[in-house]
């Protein structure tokens, strides 16, 4: 990250900027920096500018307690402001919440898109699942067992636990935990881990929703119900692609979306 910027309470943020075009700042999801959307905006780069940052508690940035939403919306304005006073947002996963939080909060911003975000409307058990991980995730973190915080997450989206056992011994895990207090942070954003329907329906500018084909049905159901809830939003499947999407697959999606 070469360049930085102060949020409203004082948080320092990290960013770097690439490309030429409609400006677009990229939001990542938990248990990510800056780095894990960087590819993206390379493929971004020769229809826009791209503005990759990492988000409070992680990579470069700073961090300012006590923790809130509406802090790191803060964060975005001030990104925005960084870079010009107009910008779209793109988030994936639980960072596409954040951006629909962003949207809704009446920031200049153009457009929005998000890719999964994971609302657990249409998951079996997935309200009671999204309570459970929420008070183990508090209680872990509120004790200091940051490497717990972690296994926690990975078993949320699936992981196995041999998987996990393998993830604790890579050279990953300790970067991994560095970054662990901020899953907390996800955590708020997602609120219930329901679809919010009052919020995306008050969110006034042009949101694209996007899914893998391959992905499981209630994450792609979930998307498809944002696109239906917010006034003008728009849905796109990408055939063979999963939660771990391509950037060469979504990037011209999301160009054309944003050139728009």
């Amino acid at each position: 990250m070469d360049k930085k910027t102060t949020s409203r309470d004082g948080t320092s943020l990290a960013y770097t900027v690439t490309g030429q075009g409609p400006t677009v700042i990229l939001v990542s999801g938990a248990m990510s920096t800056g780095g894990t959307v960087a590819p993206l905006a390379q493929r971004l780069a020769d229809r826009c500018t791209a503005v990759v940052h990492d988000r409070r508690g992680r990579g470069e940035s700073g961090d300012t307690a006590p923790y809130a939403v509406a802090r790191e919306v803060e964060d975005l304005a001030a990104l925005i402001d960084a870079v010009g006073g107009d910008a779209a947002l793109f988030g994936v996963s639980s960072g596409g919440a954040l951006v629909l939080h962003a949207a809704a909060s009446g920031l200049p911003v153009r457009r929005a898109a998000v890719y999964e975000v994971p609302y657990a409307d249409h998951l079996e058990g997935g309200a009671a699942r999204e309570a459970a991980y929420k008070e183990q995730l508090g209680k872990a973190l509120g004790e200091g067992r940051r490497g717990d915080a972690v296994e926690l997450f990975l078993r949320l989206t699936g992981l196995g636990e041999e998987m996990i056992r393998g993830a604790r011994q890579s050279p990953m895990w300790a970067g991994m935990e560095a970054v662990a207090p901020s899953l907390a942070y996800d955590d708020a954003v997602m609120g219930d881990g329901l679809l919010p329907r009052d919020l995306l329906a008050g969110i006034a500018v042009p949101v694209l929703s996007v899914a893998g084909g391959a992905s499981p049905e209630w994450m792609r159901t979930a998307s498809r119900e944002v696109a239906d809830t917010v006034p003008q939003g728009t849905h796109r499947v990408l055939e063979g692609q999963t939660h771990m999407v391509e950037p060469d697959v979504l990037g011209p999606v999301l160009a054309e979306f944003f050139a728009g």
